[in-house]
């Protein structure tokens, strides 16, 4: 028979099973979170960095039934991948996805990584998304930081942590047993109860063990910037006319876009929209094309549907045809 200290359970081991039983019963049904194959986790990280869950959402199962392997990603055109992409920004992303596919078709013979740090030799992929995949899929016992998980280890333990000693207090933190749960048991934490702004600490399954019970301030945002961005629309017999980024643009480059314009009278706009990209806010004005249309192709409306359009011209492009049909 055990004794009272022999049966009894640290405080670490204690918070462990309280945030598992929490997430378990109470986490988002996202469909990522249905399955182990690696090549669904690794898309949905990829989708899910920088991005909303709710934009990852309407992307991932497109995504994964136009690619519905990474044979299938690595034999597409690069053009497809990206038009598929189109709406989800950071097109970089897509093509690191798009030659990571290729390398592992090519090199490893179709065969994923199963560890963290052989997911960091492929392109596009970091020390979180590595920890991430191989813990979900392959139960690799490695942590993972991202901003949510430091939000909930600083207000746990009352103490700001940066830079590597955060890395280092995320794996001391580890729950071994179940390291994949454990890792998206924090960041559900921080992304739906440990919040930046007004956190719901009475809902907290691990308040118990909080030294700050959400004290702890956050980072101030930084102030958002206010740009304004023109273009202009070609139309003829039911195509619009749209240009093509420079390959060695810096941002979105070899993207379909309508011709850019300079800025003209507010009033001569047929379109106006608000568009954001990271820290920046634009409002974004569309007015009638004239004269000699820029060198480009034209396309109907279908046709659109499979270019790889800029994100912004995807929501302009949409509001026109809507506006054409009605």
């Amino acid at each position: 028979m055990s004794s009272p200290a022999q049966a009894a359970v640290s405080p670490a081991k204690a918070l462990q099973r309280a945030l598992l039983a929490w997430y378990r019963t109470n986490r988002r049904d996202l469909p990522w979170r249905r399955t182990r194959d690696p090549y669904a986790i690794w898309i949905s990280e990829i989708m899910l960095q920088q991005t909303r869950v709710a934009a990852v959402l309407q992307k991932y199962a497109e995504f994964l039934d136009r690619f519905p392997t990474v044979r299938a990603l690595a034999d597409a055109r690069l053009d497809d991948v990206l038009a598929v992409w189109s709406g989800l920004g950071y097109y970089r992303r897509a093509r690191a996805l798009h030659q990571a596919a290729q390398m592992i078709v090519r090199h490893r013979h179709g065969k994923f990584p199963d560890s963290a740090s052989e997911w960091r030799q492929l392109p596009g992929i970091g020390r979180y998304t590595s920890a991430a995949i191989a813990s979900i899929a392959f139960r690799e016992p490695v942590a993972v930081v991202d901003g949510n998980v430091e939000r909930v280890l600083n207000r746990l333990f009352g103490e700001r942590h940066e830079g590597e000693r955060l890395w280092t207090r995320a794996a001391e933190f580890l729950a071994h047993s179940a390291p994949g749960d454990w890792n998206q048991a924090m960041m559900e934490l921080g992304a739906t109860v440990c919040t930046p702004q007004n956190p719901h600490c009475l809902l907290c399954p691990v308040n118990l063990w909080c030294k700050t019970q959400g004290a702890i301030p956050t980072q101030p945002q930084p102030k958002r910037k206010h740009s304004e961005l023109w273009y202009s629309l070609h139309q003829k017999k039911g195509k619009v006319l749209l240009v093509r980024r420079p390959s060695q643009h810096s941002l979105m480059a070899g993207m379909w876009e309508l011709p850019p314009r300079s800025l003209r009278k507010k009033s001569e706009a047929i379109y106006s929209l608000r568009h954001s990209i990271t820290d920046t806010d634009y409002a974004v004005f569309v007015v009638k094309g004239t004269g000699t249309p820029a060198k480009g192709k034209w396309v109907t409306h279908e046709e659109a549907r499979q270019v790889a359009l800029t994100g912004l011209t995807r929501k302009i492009l949409r509001v026109h045809f809507a506006k054409e049909r009605s």
